[in-house]
C-alpha cells in the first residue's frame, strides 16, 4: 500500500517519486535531518543492539553524502545500497531511540527526533520492530490552491513463531537451545568484505548443533535454521516452551577499531532481573510463569518475590556457564581479557533458564572473522561449547 501511495503521488507530480540521492547527513545532539535531491518514496528505522545501532531504510533512494561531523549519541554514521534503495546506519556511542520521524511537505527532507535511554529501554524499542514514516501525498489542481496530504505509517505484524525440531535421541536428556542472532531484515553487523553477522551466527549455531549431538550428552534445537527474523521475546519463549535446560544466543561482536579482537559471554545484569521481575509479576495471567509454577493464586508481593527469587538463582547458574564457557575455549579460540560481561540484554531474560549470549569474535576484525568463516573455526568455537556443557550438566547432576 505504502509503495501504491508513492508511486501514484509521483505520477500525479509528473515525475518519478523515488529517484532521491541523499546530499546532506545532518547529526544534531537530539535529532537527524537527512535531506535528499529529490522527493523518496518511504523512510523506516528499526533498532539493532550488540552493538547499538539505529538503522534507516530508504526506499528508492540512493547512498551520497556523508556527514560532516556527528553529535550527541551518534559516534559514526554508514550508508550502503540496499535493496531498492538505501540503508543508513547510525553507531550509536550510548543508547538512544527514534520517538518521531516526519517528511517535510516535499518529501525531500526527513526529519528523526532522538531521546538518550538506559539499556532495558533500548532492549524493549529494539523489540518493538520498525517505526515507518511517508512523505505526504499530495496533489494540486491548476484551478485549485489547495494542497492534500495523507501520512499513514503501518508498522509490521511479527509473524507467529512455530516450534523448531529437536535433534538427538528423543529421550529425558536436558535440553540445549542454540539461538542464531539477527536474520531476515536484520542482517547484524557486516564485515568489511561484506560478510553478515546473521548468517555467520546461524552457520556457527549448526556447528554448535551438530558437535552437542555428535557427543550424545544432551538434545539440541536451534531457534531458527534459515534467514529469518525473531523477536527477542519470541527466541527465549520458544527454549521455555521446549522446556530447555540452557539458552545459548550466538552472535559476533563489532567495535569501531579493527584492532578489538575476542570472545565475550554476556548475562543478564542485577538491574534487569528487577525490572524484569516487576513486569513478570504485573501480568494479569501469571500461570506457568516460572517453568510449571502457577502463580495466578498469588498476590502481586507474593509472585514478585517469588520471580525475583528464582531469577537470581537462573542468574547465578548462567554466570557460572559463562565462566566455564570462557574457560574451555582458552586455546581454541581467541577470548578478550576478562570475558564474562553483563548487560541488560532482552534476549537473557527468561527468569528460570540459565541464559548466555555467546559474542564469538568481532566481525570487524579480519583475523577473527576468517575464523568464524572457517570450518576450522566453527569447529573449535563448537568444541569450547561441548566442553563447557558436558561439565555443566555433569556438575548439575553431581550437586543433585
Amino acid at each position: 500500500m505504502s509503495f501504491f501511495l508513492a508511486l501514484l503521488a509521483g505520477f500525479l507530480n509528473g515525475a518519478p517519486s523515488w529517484a532521491g540521492t541523499i546530499r546532506d547527513i545532518d547529526v544534531q545532539s537530539s535529532r537527524i535531518v537527512i535531506r535528499f535531491d529529490a522527493r523518496v518514496a518511504e523512510a523506516s528505522s528499526f533498532l539493532l543492539a550488540g552493538p547499538n545501532r539505529i538503522a534507516i531504510d530508504l526506499m528508492g533512494a540512493r547512498p551520497g553524502a556523508a556527514p560532516d561531523r556527528t553529535r550527541g549519541p551518534v559516534a559514526a554514521v554508514r550508508q550502503a545500497a540496499h535493496g531498492d534503495g538505501a540503508r543508513v546506519v547510525f553507531d550509536l556511542a550510548r543508547p538512544a531511540i527514534v520517538t518521531e520521524g516526519r517528511f517535510a511537505a516535499d518529501g525531500a527532507t526527513l526529519t528523526l527526533e532522538l531521546r538518550t535511554v538506559d539499556d532495558a529501554r533500548f532492549a524493549r524499542a529494539a523489540a518493538e520492530g520498525r517505526m515507518s514514516f511517508l512523505p505526504p501525498f499530495s496533489f494540486a489542481r491548476a484551478s485549485s490552491r489547495h494542497v492534500y496530504s495523507v501520512s499513514a505509517p503501518v508498522p509490521p505484524k511479527p509473524a507467529p513463531f512455530t516450534l523448531p525440531r529437536i535433534y538427538g535421541r528423543d529421550d529425558d536428556r536436558p535440553l540445549v537451545v542454540i539461538d542464531p542472532g539477527h536474520g531476515g531484515r536484520d542482517p547484524g553487523s557486516i564485515s568489511a568484505d561484506g560478510l553478515h553477522e546473521a548468517d555467520l551466527a546461524l552457520e556457527i549455531s549448526k556447528a554448535i548443533r551438530d558437535e552437542l549431538v555428535a557427543s550424545g550428552r544432551v538434545r539440541v534445537a536451534l531457534t531458527r535454521e534459515d534467514d529469518r527474523y525473531l523477536i527477542h521475546r519470541d527466541r527465549f519463549e520458544i527454549a521455555r516452551k521446549l522446556g530447555a535446560a540452557l539458552f545459548i544466543s550466538v552472535h559476533c561482536d563489532a567495535a569501531h577499531t579493527p584492532s578489538a579482537s575476542g570472545a565475550t559471554v554476556y548475562t543478564l545484569s542485577e538491574v534487569a532481573s528487577d525490572k524484569e521481575a516487576a513486569r513478570l509479576a504485573a501480568r494479569e495471567n501469571k500461570s506457568d510463569i516460572l517453568a510449571g509454577i502457577d502463580l495466578d493464586g498469588q498476590n502481586r508481593d507474593v509472585s514478585s518475590i517469588l520471580i525475583d527469587l528464582t531469577q537470581r538463582e537462573t542468574m547465578n547458574a548462567s554466570a557460572k556457564f559463562a565462566r566455564l564457557l570462557s574457560r574451555e575455549a582458552q586455546g581454541l579460540i581467541p577470548v578478550k581479557e576478562n570475558p564474562h560481561r553483563m548487560a541488560s540484554l532482552l534476549v537473557l531474560k527468561a527468569p528460570d533458564m540459565p541464559s548466555i549470549l555467546f559474542e564469538t569474535g568481532y566481525i570487524s576484525n579480519p583475523g577473527d572473522v576468517a575464523l568464524l568463516n572457517s570450518r576450522d573455526g566453527r569447529k573449535r568455537i563448537a568444541q569450547s561449547v561441548n566442553r563447557a556443557v558436558a561439565i555443566h550438566f555433569a556438575t548439575r547432576m553431581a550437586s543433585r
